[in-house]
């Protein structure tokens, strides 16, 4: 994990904690993360901003989702500071987290998935916690914002949860280009809560998008790498655009076998806003090929 950037204001206040390079193949929020001391130099009211852009940097320095050893540091935290390089880096990005007083977490779905902006958070059990994570996901000014199940272990959000941290992560964007508007809202959107948590004057002229609020507990719910799995191996194939609504039972896309050209239907396994499809055409059985994001009057009520 490379060392952290920090801005101090000198002035009591909170620490705010801002990660990025989790995946090594998601570059917008490791881009944004570098910018971010430079916008906010200088500016602070109070408190303290901690930045850490790359915090699996074995995963970063190959360019992939996971480290040297193979592992996932999203599936991994607390680690262990005798284990191997990820192990090492989630111990050290676990203790910067238990030092924070909130913690906001930067992802792409990498180079895989295409993911419609949101800022999500656990669902947890404590009421005050619950309440500060939902006006920070409020306040990031992305379009969606989705709480899931409190229960997974192994994230950063898990040991912010263990800690009583307010958390939330962000996703937005993905794929093998870097892109100016997700570097851009991921720098806005940070600001935006550093003003939320009185560290930076309010900026008025930020336009906050909230289109849908959706809380939804069901167990794994926040697990992308599960939804909709491939019924074989082939390439993917799909005209689904991100953000729109689908019914349980529409066409999702299709799997092509490159030996027969045999086509296999894929159908939306639940009703709501497509909020992530798969972007990396060839996949065997078992891939993920995107996911739904429950929608109807009972879960985005929040919104009202």
């Amino acid at each position: 994990m490379m060392n952290p950037i920090i801005e101090d204001s000198g002035k009591q206040g909170p620490v705010v904690l801002i990660t990025a390079g989790v995946h090594g193949d998601e570059y917008e929020p490791i881009l944004a993360a570098f910018q971010l001391p430079d916008l906010v130099k200088g500016k602070l009211l109070k408190g303290k901003l901690v930045v850490i852009p790359q915090v699996n940097s074995t995963a970063v320095k190959a360019n992939t989702r996971c480290g040297s050893d193979g592992l996932d540091l999203a599936r991994i935290c607390p680690g262990d500071p005798g284990g191997s390089a990820s192990m090492q880096d989630a111990s050290m990005v676990s203790e910067f987290i238990r030092s924070a007083d909130y913690l906001i977490d930067l992802h792409t779905g990498g180079k895989i998935f295409d993911i419609h902006p949101l800022a999500g958070y656990m669902i947890h059990p404590n009421e005050t916690v619950l309440n500060q994570q939902r006006d920070m996901a409020k306040a990031f000014g992305l379009p969606v914002v989705w709480g899931t199940d409190y229960r997974p272990d192994g994230r950063t959000l898990s040991v912010a949860r263990d800690a009583g941290i307010p958390a939330i992560y962000v996703e937005y964007g993905g794929g093998l280009t870097a892109r100016k508007e997700i570097i851009k809202a991921y720098t806005r959107g940070c600001l935006s809560v550093l003003a939320h948590l009185g560290l930076l004057e309010q900026d008025a002229s930020f336009d906050n998008k909230l289109e849908y609020w959706v809380e939804d507990p069901t167990p794994q719910m926040g697990h992308l790498q599960s939804k909709m799995p491939a019924p074989c191996d082939g390439v993917f194939v799909t005209s689904l655009p991100l953000g729109t609504r689908i019914a349980q039972g529409d066409l999702w896309g299709e799997v092509v076998d490159l030996e027969n050209g045999r086509s296999t239907p894929v159908y939306a396994d639940q009703t709501g806003l497509v909020l992530f499809l798969r972007t990396q055409s060839f996949v065997v059985k078992g891939d993920s090929l995107g996911g739904v994001m429950r929608v109807n009057e009972e879960t985005d009520k929040l919104l009202k």
